[in-house]
């Protein structure tokens, strides 16, 4: 539980460097993901889960 609590920190704390770093790309990086069709949104959601299941599986084992 411990390890999960770490890895959301982690995840909000990238994103929010993402954010104050670069503002104005992040905001123009969401107005394209907006336009994206939902299958695509999906997918590449998918492969990116399946990613990072990988990595945390590889380096958890």
């Amino acid at each position: 539980m411990k390890e999960l609590i770490i890895a959301i920190g982690l995840l909000l704390f990238i994103e929010g460097i993402l954010y104050a770093l670069f503002p104005s790309k992040m905001k123009n990086m969401l107005k394209t993901i907006e336009k994206l069709p939902i299958s695509q949104l999906r997918t590449v959601g998918l492969f990116f889960a399946l990613i990072g299941f990988a990595i945390v599986w590889y380096f958890k084992g």
